[in-house]
């Protein structure tokens, strides 16, 4: 998941120097700011994933034995070390796209490296950026559902009051996204430093207790457990991936921390912290099976301990849902600029942090979600089958576009870079197959929100590439309608006129019929194109590109990358710089206004066509989006057919 808050250390230094080369007390704050964001998500599995698998281990029987124990837990230390540790922690975070993570930014990459015929990457871009949004619902709807439930643990009484305290407590967390998370992310490293401390603290007396459950150590006990178990040991699997889910996280967060910051908090707080807590529920099952109802909390004394430490899960939880909540966000915009989704309105909640963005519509599409998946499922074991199959899916793209960017990028030969992926790639296919089972308890839910969001990144990216090849034939070329208005030139008005286009080399449909409406032409003209580039920055010195075609007429192009907010007026005052006389005050921006309209044979079926349609109509105003004085603009209405 991709996480876009920002704590209170300076985030270029991570951006810029990966977290390399900060001072002490910088990287000190990347780090404590890494365990807040990077790992609530993770952070707060245990709550739910031991008892998850315990049970799924025990079958029909239901009461966990010493051997199931030892497996499970076995099973689950391993796949932090395997899954989290080498394959994130020391593979992947090294394969950053100019300093950003994720499975976009992964996606860009690998894209880069491979040129042209890279739709196969595209196409696994698609998918594990829409298997995302399915994780985005469900997490903060697990997360919070089983915090709260711990409040059973202290009295019978509140258990009537469990759903409807979560959905006040979601609904409030979706309320408050419009004003930003900074003043809330700073709490959110030292909450999060007190939640593994605590959890870590609570299971040392247990482990004294049940010594014996240090077996669990050894990876025997979890090959034991898998050969001797047959269908129930693989139905278990799926339920042991709940405590590594979260682990994306690490790499999507990569751009905002740093790779040191991240490595440092997982190796010494959150995995010791994480180790010992299993450790300490499974030796107080071993010592009382009856507890597997609710090992997590029973680790606390009754009453007053117990209900703080119920405060202080549902503070945590909150924590997990906030970063899984800006990374929708967060992903949603680099999609936007990667061409796979229509611009929506994105608010900037902080001047200072770039990343700090609200996106409305986003907002409102997951509340609703959220709140439908509690009211539907109404207890953290039924959707915690839910859970896992959409970050399986992402886990198993980012191996395979890993693979590409280990032999394109680092240029490694393709039979070492199989060679060190494909052990990791049967694995998070071993946890997907596992997970598969779980299709008809709950698990078609993300499925289904990822289907959808496939079927929505496919269509638009179709449908504008339709769009554009059926303008392009229809338009004039730029260079000759040039050549003809120089030679003969309308009536002239004073100030300049900026003519946005997506093809620099045709004319623009504004400049037409500015033309065949109007029949004056500014004194100067600039035919502006904004880009998006590969790599999620641009440097300032390469944002504008300035071409003079003619005494009056030039070409500006603006380059973002797939991580910035495109900024139009910003953007030309590099270009004033660079000569070009811009004053923004008698400056007219001239856009084109599509209508469209399905045609008999576009290239796409009709109900694609239909969808295509009503994604454009819901696009926000390009105005906004470019963030150009909406006083200075003039729209030019055109109908089209696809």
């Amino acid at each position: 998941m991709t996480s876009d808050v920002a704590i209170s250390a300076p985030e270029t230094a991570a951006a810029n120097g990966h977290g390399e080369a900060h001072t002490t007390a910088r990287f000190g704050a990347l780090t404590l700011g890494s365990i807040g964001v990077v790992y609530g998500d993770i952070g707060t599995s245990p709550l739910y994933a031991f008892r998850e698998a315990v049970m799924a281990a025990s079958g029909a029987e239901g009461v966990p034995t010493p051997a199931a124990v030892l497996g499970v837990l076995s099973l689950i230390l391993w796949a932090l070390i395997v899954v989290v540790t080498l394959k994130y922690v020391v593979i992947l975070l090294r394969a950053d796209n100019n300093g950003e993570g994720g499975t976009l930014a992964l996606m860009a990459l690998a894209q880069r490296a491979v040129g042209t015929g890279g739709a196969t990457i595209v196409l696994l871009g698609i998918i594990s950026g829409a298997l995302f949004y399915g994780d985005a619902v469900i997490t903060p709807a697990l997360s919070v559902l089983s915090a709260i439930e711990g409040m059973k643990d202290v009295t019978l009484h509140f258990e009537p009051y469990i759903v409807p305290l979560t959905v006040i407590i979601l609904v409030g967390l979706f309320a408050v996204q419009s004003r930003g998370t900074a003043r809330v992310a700073a709490f959110f490293g030292p909450v999060m430093c007190v939640w593994f401390a605590v959890i870590a603290i609570a299971a040392i007396h247990p482990i004294i207790e049940q010594p014996q459950v240090l077996f669990a150590l050894n990876p025997l006990y979890a090959v034991s457990f898998m050969f001797h178990h047959g269908i129930i040991g693989f139905v278990t699997l799926g339920a042991v991936f709940l405590a590594v889910t979260g682990a994306e996280a690490l790499y999507a967060d990569l751009g905002h921390f740093g790779k040191r910051p991240i490595q440092t908090a997982w190796l010494f707080i959150v995995l010791p912290s994480l180790a010992l807590n299993y450790l300490g529920q499974g030796a107080l099952v071993l010592g009382d099976p009856g507890a597997i109802v609710s090992p997590f909390f029973q680790l606390f004394p009754q009453g007053f301990f117990r209900g703080c430490m119920v405060v202080l899960a549902t503070a945590a939880t909150v924590i997990a849902s906030q970063a899984v909540i800006t990374g929708a966000y967060s992903l949603t915009r680099q999609a936007i600029q990667l061409g796979l989704l229509p611009r929506f309105e994105i608010r900037h909640t902080s001047e200072a942090h770039s990343g700090q963005i609200f996106i409305p519509r986003i907002n409102q599409l997951l509340l609703v979600a959220v709140v439908l998946l509690v009211l539907l499922f109404r207890s953290s074991s039924a959707l915690a089958s839910a859970y896992g199959i959409s970050v399986t899916g992402t886990m198993v793209v980012t191996a395979m576009m890993g693979f590409v960017v280990i032999w394109k990028v680092w240029k490694w030969s393709p039979f070492a870079a199989a060679a060190l992926i494909v052990p990791f790639l049967f694995l998070d296919l071993t946890f997907l197959a596992a997970n598969l089972l779980k299709v008809f308890e709950g698990g078609w839910v993300p499925l289904a929100l990822g289907a959808l969001m496939i079927i929505l990144m496919y269509t638009w990216r179709r449908g504008s590439r339709l769009l554009f090849e059926k303008s392009r034939k229809l338009e004039f070329p730029l260079a000759d309608l040039v050549a003809m208005l120089e030679k003969r030139p309308p009536q002239r008005v004073p100030g300049t006129a900026v003519f946005l286009t997506s093809d620099p080399l045709s004319a623009p449909t504004a400049l037409m019929h500015s033309l065949k409406h109007y029949k004056v032409l500014h004194e100067k003209n600039v035919i502006l194109t904004i880009e998006t580039a590969q790599t999620p920055r641009i440097d300032p010195a390469e944002r504008v590109r300035l071409e003079q075609i003619s005494p009056t007429f030039s070409k500006v192009t603006l380059k973002f990358g797939f991580m910035e907010s495109p900024n139009v007026p910003k953007a030309l005052a590099i270009a004033r710089k660079l000569g070009w006389q811009f004053d923004i005050m008698s400056t007219s921006f001239f856009l084109s206004r599509r209508a469209l309209k399905p045609a008999a044979h576009s290239g796409m079926p009709r109900w694609q066509d239909r969808l295509f349609i009503s994604l454009s109509r819901s696009a926000n105003d390009a105005t906004d989006y470019f963030q150009i004085p909406s006083g200075r603009v003039v729209e030019v209405g055109t109908q089209v057919t696809i």
